[in-house]
């Protein structure tokens, strides 16, 4: 069985060999990058499955680095960050990234992150039952709003595929299954993030937000002022 690959991208090199370590008693094969343009490179050679990524890097910010990852490809992305300002770490979300863990961090910690977010990222891509119109032909595609499949784990929005990070996707995907339903932010944070997230509940706004956004859904995603969100098909 092939290995999962993790690319770190850390300027300091004690904490990178840390990671490094640590994961590959875990199984996992690692790359080391010690600058954002090194980084951006690696993921580009090795493909990785995942990227663990410092906030401050000597060339470019890791803020930069995580949004031209995402534009890239699909890959779910761990922000390392010494900023423990919450405002900051919700800029490091709407980045792109999928979860955040602030320095100096406790190793279990990080590497129980790194699972959480790939088994989410691997029930998204192996779950079977496309969405309704995904048998259809891109011109057919046109005529169909929204399309979401779980099994392709991709996104249409009148017939053009929609680049999502993991995280958006599965929070779309949750939405698109429960229409018209109200969720407050905690609920929505337990069901996507997951039950030992303890991020700030604006982490689902700013999400929301970039959903809006990417996939054109600001008259589908309510507001439920004083309450949460809603999918309105």
């Amino acid at each position: 069985m092939e290995k999962q690959k993790i690319l770190v991208i850390e300027d300091e090199k004690p904490i990178a060999e840390i990671l490094k370590y640590g994961f590959e008693k875990e199984g996992f094969e690692v790359f080391c990058a010690f600058t954002g343009a090194r980084g951006l490179q690696a993921a580009q050679e090795k493909a990785p499955d995942l990227v663990l990524l410092d906030w401050m890097l000597p060339d470019i910010s890791g803020v930069d680095v995580c949004r031209l990852l995402t534009e890239q490809r699909n890959i779910p992305i761990l922000m390392l960050t010494a900023r423990d300002n919450v405002e900051d770490k919700l800029y490091g979300l709407e980045s792109g990234a999928d979860d955040y863990v602030t320095k100096p961090f406790d190793l279990r910690e990080v590497v129980a992150r790194v699972h959480t977010i790939l088994r989410r990222f691997e029930r998204a891509q192996q779950a079977g039952g496309a969405a309704a119109g995904m048998e259809k032909t891109p011109d057919d595609l046109r005529n169909v709003p929204l399309v979401v499949s779980k099994e392709e784990h991709s996104v249409y929005r009148n017939g053009c595929p929609v680049g999502l990070t993991p995280r958006e996707f599965d929070l779309l995907a949750y939405f698109v299954k429960h229409p018209r339903q109200v969720f407050t932010r905690t609920a929505l944070l337990d069901q996507i993030w997951g039950y030992d997230y303890l991020g700030d509940t604006r982490t689902v706004d700013i999400h929301i937000q970039r959903l809006r956004k990417k996939a054109d859904l600001s008259e589908q995603l309510v507001t439920v002022f004083g309450v949460g969100y809603k999918y309105v098909p």
